[in-house]
């Protein structure tokens, strides 16, 4: 998928929690309707079947509770792209990466074989599909995420290049697949952010680390043997940049993914460097852009939001510009894209109880246009505001209220925006007031030793709260872009009856 990641350490943060977060984007011309779901351990498989690759894969017996964002159609498979499990560890995969040819030839993707008259069938690997439910339900910390998915890439091989996020309360870890069997994985400073558009994004790596204790590092067992065997290694001093020996820097990754980098390192640190003109030290097709940065001041909730949405602000390659040289608009991939599915903040605040702790921060659609609302995952229920997606649109679905509200607001943007704007802002702001409620209620009964049943209940009632205010604001927002759009029709006529 085409997508983008942003991670953010514990040390980074407004409040001391870890967040990860990301745009899930469809491939150009189509869109991909998506639901919050919660998988119960009764709900979950213990043979998985992936539909793209057909590789079946024996699960565990101990599956937990965890909240998913699936396809809401049935086709292509699962897909569940983020959530956040009953042990407060959160994943979201996959931001698709790209391997050099040099990579993919050593180790060669592991691709789904067809049946001919003279071979059986040979299934495919594993990939974005299926990570998030074949790995999600069975890891206690990140960094068992990391190494679940590394037993299971090395086993069945992958089809496809993959970055993927794990956090729990104290660390977030991010991990690159590069060919059909390697990985690498970092874990993020505690007080950096990283940025992630799909490209290998880890700029440096000890393997020293890696293949030694692995505190801050992690990766295939025979990577140094491999590296050296193929020359993957382009370094003139003898250190190892990951992005140089495995990834890619071509004319496509010039327009579609380094200025999207290049404008979220912008935002967070404005002044630590030049980033425009003819001094600048980093442009928008700059390879050399840090993978994570210190930023100049600590990142909230909207931060996450509002960059994830963007479309180069103050800059003349904003879409909607209204002034500057015409020639530069849109020639770069926008973050806040037509074609986002959802957007997924899984934010976990270590000074929480356990029934509280996690906030899953969700949006659908164009996130120009969108509203994040906050969700407890510790629930064994969705609202069915936020559950109910059809293939056909539908105002009773989250989902669709938002890509009709994303399409009418585009069409007449500078009469949309200030409703957006303030609708946004009214969500935001309300979303906070819930939380404020319910982390207070929450933390009460646990407190005084509640039954897990009942801090659940409260969890499910502040979901149901958000829920219930966000369709409220998005039904009055869609109705004020509707006039919008209406009054903009080509057949309209100043003059009314006399």
């Amino acid at each position: 998928m085409a997508c983008t990641t942003l991670l953010v350490g514990k040390h980074a943060s407004y409040d001391g929690s870890t967040m990860i977060a990301r745009n899930d984007d469809s491939g150009s011309g189509h869109y991909t309707p998506k639901k919050l779901t919660v998988v119960l351990p009764s709900e979950q498989p213990r043979l998985y079947r992936s539909v793209l690759s057909h590789v079946e894969i024996a699960l565990p017996e101990n599956p937990m509770r965890y909240s998913a964002v699936p396809n809401a159609v049935e086709g292509e498979g699962l897909w569940s792209g983020a959530g956040v499990n009953e042990a407060n560890v959160a994943m979201t995969a996959t931001e698709t990466i790209a391997s050099n040819e040099r990579v993919l030839g050593a180790d060669p993707l592991v691709v789904l074989r067809k049946a001919t008259e003279n071979a059986p069938e040979v299934p495919g690997g594993i990939g974005e599909e299926d990570l998030v439910t074949i790995v999600l339900p069975y890891i206690r910390t990140a960094r068992e995420g990391v190494l679940r998915t590394a037993e299971l890439l090395e086993t069945y091989g992958t089809y496809e290049m993959n970055g993927i996020a794990f956090s729990d309360t104290d660390e977030i870890w991010w991990m690159e697949t590069f060919g059909g069997h390697h990985w690498i994985a970092k874990r993020v400073p505690d007080d950096h952010y990283v940025v992630m558009p799909n490209q290998s994004g880890i700029d440096s790596f000890d393997l020293d680390d890696a293949l030694g204790e692995g505190r801050n590092h992690l990766c295939s067992a025979d990577l140094r043997e491999f590296i050296a065997a193929h020359h993957l290694n382009l370094s003139m001093d003898g250190t190892l940049n990951p992005r140089d020996a495995f990834g890619t820097h071509d004319d496509a990754d010039h327009v579609y993914n380094t200025p999207r980098a290049w404008y979220m390192l912008r935002y967070f640190n404005p002044h630590s460097a030049v980033w425009e003109g003819p001094r600048a030290d980093y442009g928008p097709r700059s390879d050399d852009l840090p993978w994570s940065m210190k930023p100049e001041k600590k990142i909230t909730v909207e931060d996450v939001k509002y960059i994830l949405s963007s479309h180069y602000q103050g800059t003349p390659y904003d879409p909607y510009a209204n002034g500057g040289d015409t020639s530069l608009r849109g020639i770069y991939r926008t973050i806040g894209i037509n074609r986002t599915d959802f957007l997924a903040l899984l934010q976990l605040r270590p000074y929480m109880p356990a029934g509280a702790c996690a906030v899953e921060w969700l949006a659908f659609g164009s996130n120009v246009f969108n509203v994040f609302v906050p969700f407890y995952p510790n629930a064994e229920r969705v609202p069915e505001y936020l559950s109910y997606t059809e293939e056909l649109p539908d105002t009773g679905s989250f989902y669709w209220t938002s890509r009709l509200i994303g399409a009418l607001a585009d069409a007449h943007y500078a009469k949309g925006k200030i409703h957006i704007e303030r609708y946004q802002t009214a969500v935001q702001s309300r979303s906070h007031a819930i939380l404020k409620e319910y982390d207070a209620l929450i933390s009460e009964a646990a407190g005084r030793d509640a039954q897990d049943t009942e801090i659940r209940a409260l969890a499910e009632e502040a979901n149901d709260k958000a829920a219930d205010m966000v369709r409220e604001e998005s039904a009055a927002v869609l109705g004020k872009v509707l006039i919008e759009a209406s009054n903009g029709m080509r057949n309209s006529y100043a003059r009314s009856d006399a």
